[in-house]
C-alpha cells in the first residue's frame, strides 16, 4: 500500500526513471539467473573462492538462478525498496567475488552499474521527507 502511494506521489520524470532502472535490474537478474541455471562453469570458481566446495556450487547455482528470476519479475511487478536493497547487496557480493576468485579489480568496477541501478531505486522508493 505504501509503495503504491509513493509511486503515485512520484512525478512523471521519476516514474519514467524508475521504469528504466527497473528494466535494467530485471535484465541483470534474468541474465545472471540464466547463467546460474545453466551452471556456468566459470562461476564455480567464484563460489569456491568463498570457501564452498565445487559440489555445493553446482547444487546452489540453480537455486540462485531461480531466486534471480524471482527478483527480476518482482522488479517489474512489485517494486519496493527492500527488494532493491537485496538486489544491490547481492550484486555487490557477487561483484566482489570476482576479487576473491583472483580476477582483476576491473571485473569489479565493470559491474558497478549492476549495483547502482538498484541503489537508485532504493532512493526513489524510499519515503523522502
Amino acid at each position: 500500500m505504501a509503495v503504491a502511494l509513493l509511486y503515485h506521489i512520484m512525478n512523471k520524470e521519476q516514474k519514467l526513471l524508475a521504469w528504466i532502472l527497473r528494466i535494467g535490474v530485471c535484465g541483470t537478474f534474468i541474465g545472471h539467473g540464466t547463467y546460474a541455471l545453466q551452471v556456468k562453469p566459470t562461476w564455480i570458481k567464484l563460489i569456491t573462492s568463498l570457501g564452498f566446495t565445487p559440489g555445493f556450487a553446482v547444487t546452489a547455482m540453480p537455486v540462485i538462478g531461480i531466486v534471480d528470476y524471482i527478483v527480476a519479475i518482482l522488479a517489474l511487478l512489485k517494486p519496493n525498496k527492500y527488494l532493491f536493497m537485496w538486489a544491490a547487496l547481492w550484486c555487490t557480493l557477487t561483484a566482489f567475488s570476482r576479487i576473491t576468485a583472483g580476477e582483476s579489480v576491473l571485473e569489479l568496477l565493470e559491474r558497478f552499474s549492476n549495483i547502482a541501478c538498484p541503489l537508485a531505486l532504493v532512493y526513489l522508493y524510499s519515503n523522502r521527507k
